[in-house]
């Protein structure tokens, strides 16, 4: 792709009649909301959708501090509704909402319900805003009645549900066969452990990593391959084919509500009407898999020496003793940045300790990737969405630093 012919697109700078807004917050009223929001997105379905009005705003804090209102039109819901039914065989699927639905992929299980004529199940976590639990999983999904079913969760609810399996066998085969039901587990927010998808394998649990953001109307690469009408290109790739990742197609954004200068910084339209988003991300595309090397500023730099917090965080997730690890780097007087980390680990007589962890990593990876702190948890500390709280867990471990030498 010629990224010098591109141009930038024009902000949005209205809103619709039914246009569903959500926020950064739980709301205070969880079940009205979502009553709102399913009369909107139904109001959007009987008047078509074929249009580029605007149909859900998602609200997310920008990395000034200064909130992204990302403008998602009813044309764009459907074309990622409609992929996603082709990519996993499930046309008119019933879904079951587990997420919160100021979240992308909340939003979006709303949403693809209107499209498609069907009535969700919600979870009490979700109508409520209490606690996620597999007793409440398994309450909803015995509620479904179609033939197709769909879910969107987050590595620590399948974490929560498959943990709940093993430890109580009276419950163990109800969670394996309600998550074998589903046609397929959408499974993002956070990258997804070995370990955890080995076990989902194992137990026949069809499990599709999603790659994506609300500007692409959430997930849109499945698997590492991009959905039917997404397009991905890699710009100033090196030797190895790694640059930063576009991706364009129609579940692609309008935009941020009334933002032309961050609008025009990310979003681009090609010589054909293609819209296209510039993501933070580096990776490569080859024979149609995308594989993603981290962010664009996930390199950090100790003692001199680069080093991938994502290549850390996958080597700290094989480890079969853990289940998820946030990477960051804290500021250090010799090094100029030390690696740190704050595991959620499985607990039990093989449980390990920080020192295994750090010696782990540094097999593979070198002994400047081996993290200097290491905070190990029983869950990582998260946002209401479901996803780490990173900025939370940088702070903590940050407020360690000055025990390293």
């Amino acid at each position: 792709m010629d990224f010098s012919a591109l141009t930038p697109a024009s902000a949005p700078t209205h809103t619709g009649q039914h246009t569903v807004v959500v926020g950064e917050k739980l709301p205070a009223d969880p079940a009205r909301m979502l009553a709102d929001f399913t009369r909107s997105f139904e109001n959007l379905a009987v008047a078509g959708v074929q249009n580029h009005e605007p149909a859900l705003i998602v609200t997310t804090s920008g990395s000034t501090g200064k909130p992204k209102q990302t403008v998602l039109s009813a044309a764009a819901l459907q074309a990622s509704g409609e992929a996603t039914a082709e990519a996993t065989d499930s046309p008119g699927a019933q879904w079951l909402l587990a997420l919160p639905v100021h979240y992308v992929a909340g939003a979006q299980v709303i949403a693809r319900s209107a499209l498609a004529g069907t009535s969700p199940m919600i979870t009490d976590s979700v109508t409520h805003g209490s606690p996620f639990s597999a007793a409440d999983f398994l309450a909803a999904s015995e509620r479904l009645s179609a033939r197709h079913r769909m879910t969107s969760l987050v590595p620590t609810q399948l974490h929560r549900l498959l943990e709940e399996a093993e430890k109580s066998s009276t419950t163990a085969s109800e969670i394996i066969e309600a998550l074998r039901s589903f046609n397929a587990i959408l499974l993002g927010g956070a990258p997804a452990s070995a370990s955890l998808l080995n076990v989902c394998r194992d137990h026949c649990i069809n499990v599709v990593t999603t790659y994506g953001s609300a500007e692409t109307s959430g997930g849109c690469v499945y698997n590492s391959r991009p959905l039917p009408t997404v397009q991905v290109a890699i710009q100033d790739p090196d030797d190895h084919g790694i640059g930063r990742v576009w991706l364009g197609g129609k579940p692609l954004a309008e935009g941020y509500l009334n933002d032309p200068i961050r609008t025009a910084a990310s979003f681009f339209i090609d010589e054909h009407g293609t819209r296209w988003y510039r993501t933070d991300d580096r990776g490569s595309f080859t024979d149609g898999t995308l594989t993603i090397e981290g962010r664009a500023d996930d390199v950090l730099i100790t003692g001199g020496i680069k080093v991938s917090a994502r290549r850390i965080v996958e080597r700290l997730t094989e480890h079969p003793g853990v289940k998820e690890a946030v990477v960051a780097g804290v500021p250090h007087p010799r090094w100029g940045q030390a690696v740190a980390a704050m595991v959620s680990i499985k607990r039990g007589p093989a449980e390990p300790s920080p020192q295994e962890l750090s010696r782990f990593v540094a097999e593979t990876l070198g002994k400047p990737a081996a993290p200097k702190i290491i905070e190990t948890v029983d869950e990582l500390p998260a946002l209401s969405t479901g996803k780490p709280d990173r900025l939370g867990i940088h702070r903590l471990l940050t407020q360690k630093s000055s025990t390293i030498n």
